[in-house]
């Protein structure tokens, strides 16, 4: 069991990490172009000037919103002080291979103010400075706060694992006592009821699913490092889950299965025409109904409680206003404390939503009829 978990584990993390690659390889070409449209209207202003001057300007929720629920080459920590990630490109033009630190770009709320070996980061991300097609594998903030969350779950298993082994046949106690409802709930009451009797052979996966989901979805509700990253939210994250999951419904799907899909039985021929491509679409939509769900409601929950604390900095005018503040703080703490405890409970709904839509999936691909 232990050893199917961290496969499943290192699975997950290395195909997120060439997702989230696949998912940087137009950026530059995109940022080379906002970059000269930029120089066009106002060519006596550089982009580190400009964004010095929205700065220093009034205050923009909007940007500050999507600053956050974006990923980054760095890790911000508090005030002028960011975590510098690993950077590592593969330039598709020149063929050859950049590595460096963050911290190399001098970086100041996101922007460098130095390019280093033909790159230059923008909106906290690293971009090709002559707009060169590129492949982006560093260690971002979302996959900094991935393999934080591997770390913390492949610990907590193994405590686990451990306390079975030194208390054999006792009640659970401590830790062991969090986790093993937990655990018991996923393998009997979502995979055996769900998916009937070779539950056992899915059980793993969504156990580990699970939790994966779950502890990335508390790290970002936690405001300051090593937490606030929007990992669930990103759409990369959820479409490695999604693909996992097709692959496992499909792959291990029975012959019944099949049969449903593409010729119905007791179906007149004539309707079969217009079921069967309904029924294979059908196979892409269950992913992409996990994909968006998990993604939509993790991301709206960010900007929720982000667009709500905004309300004191404008009520306050960035600080000029020390009464607009005050009200801005009391409107705005009570629905903070209401949005948090909310988004702990969708924390642990979505996780579980995303393992019971899987399970039920998988469930149906293994069932079999009993008039063939």
């Amino acid at each position: 069991m232990s050893k199917r978990l961290i496969f499943i584990y290192l699975f997950s993390i290395c195909f997120s990490v060439l997702t989230y690659a696949s998912q940087n390889e137009v950026v530059p070409a995109v940022a080379q172009t906002a970059v000269v449209a930029a120089a066009e209207t106002n060519p006596t202003e550089s982009p580190a000037t400009n964004a010095k001057a929205d700065h220093s300007g009034t205050f923009d929720p909007v940007d500050i919103i999507m600053h956050h629920v974006a990923d980054a080459n760095e890790f911000h920590i508090l005030g002028h002080t960011s975590l510098p990630l690993p950077v590592i490109i593969y330039n598709k033009d020149k063929k050859e291979w950049f590595t460096t630190m963050s911290s190399a770009f001098h970086a100041h709320h996101g922007n460098g103010t130095v390019e280093v070996g033909g790159y230059k980061m923008e909106h906290s991300r690293v971009h090709s400075a002559d707009g060169s097609q590129m492949i982006d594998f560093s260690i971002t903030k979302n996959v900094f706060t991935m393999l934080l969350g591997m770390t913390l779950l492949l610990i907590a298993f193994f405590l686990v694992r451990k306390a079975y082994a030194n208390r054999e046949n006792q009640a659970p106690k401590g830790f062991q006592s969090i986790m093993e409802p937990l655990i018991q709930f996923i393998a009997h009451d979502v995979a055996r009821e769900n998916i009937g009797k070779n539950y056992m052979k899915f059980t793993p996966f969504l156990v580990c699913v699970f939790f994966f989901i779950l502890i990335n979805n508390l790290l970002g509700l936690i405001p300051i490092f090593p937490g606030s990253a929007n990992v669930s939210g990103n759409i990369s994250f959820t479409l490695v889950l999604g693909t996992i999951s097709f692959i496992l419904i499909n792959v291990f799907a029975k012959k019944d299965y099949w049969i449903h899909t593409f010729a119905m039985p007791g179906v007149p021929k004539a309707l079969l025409l217009i079921l069967t491509p309904i029924e294979i679409l059908g196979l892409f939509i269950k992913p992409a109904s996990l994909i968006l769900r998990l993604f939509g409601n993790i991301t709206g929950g960010h900007i929720a409680v982000l667009s709500i604390a905004s309300v004191v900095f404008i009520l306050g005018d960035v600080g000029k206003s020390v009464g607009g503040s005050m009200l801005g703080g009391l409107v705005a703490v009570p629905l903070l404390i209401f949005v948090n405890a909310m988004e702990l409970f969708v924390a642990f709904l979505q996780a579980y939503v995303f393992t019971l839509l899987t399970s039920i999936f998988i469930g149906i691909a293994q069932e079999e009829h009993a008039h063939h």
